[in-house]
């Protein structure tokens, strides 16, 4: 099973690595994508889904959802955060019908796990210093997900890692300065 995981997951890079880099699904494993209208993949993030501006969370469009999924995950974070990566918003238990995620929202019957503020909301990005990536990484899960009402990112990912049958990400940048 671990072989077949690692070829798929290698399949899907070189497939990604030769497609247009303007497009979200770059290293997928299956058919489902991400993206957003407020911005492209490897594009900037405007500043009202930040904490300069609104600090709301932008349009998310899911599409190609295997259907053989019970739930989605959505977990925003970024890894360029000085004390290691810093997560932004962690929603679990999405279903599986979800096609868009409306701006400043959150889809009905999602749960929130404990993002790195140690609150179950979005934070939006706020980089100290520098520019920094976002990743907006989805998950089509085989079954629900029952966390602990204190779960954060860790435990999400813990629970749900023999249950991913598809992901996609979609990154985007922001600069304070």
């Amino acid at each position: 099973m671990k072989k077949l995981f690692l070829l798929l997951l290698f399949t899907n890079f070189i497939s990604a690595c030769t497609q247009n880099n303007n497009m979200a699904g770059i290293n997928q494993i299956g058919s489902i994508q991400i993206s957003s209208p407020a911005f492209q993949h490897n594009g900037t993030i405007p500043v009202k889904y930040t904490c300069q501006g609104d600090n709301i969370n932008p349009e998310i469009i899911i599409t190609n959802v295997p259907e053989d999924t019970v739930t989605l995950v959505l977990i925003i974070d970024d890894p360029d955060a000085p004390m290691g990566v810093w997560d932004h918003w962690v929603l679990y238990n999405i279903p599986k019908n979800t096609s868009k995620i409306n701006e400043n929202s959150m889809p009905a019957g999602a749960l929130q796990a404990k993002n790195s503020w140690g609150k179950k909301e979005y934070g939006g990005p706020c980089p100290p210093n520098g520019t920094h990536r976002y990743y907006f990484k989805i998950y089509a899960l085989n079954t629900r997900l029952n966390l602990s009402d204190e779960a954060d990112k860790e435990e999400l990912e813990q629970m749900m890692s023999v249950h991913v049958i598809a992901q996609s990400y979609l990154m985007a940048k922001y600069s304070k300065e």
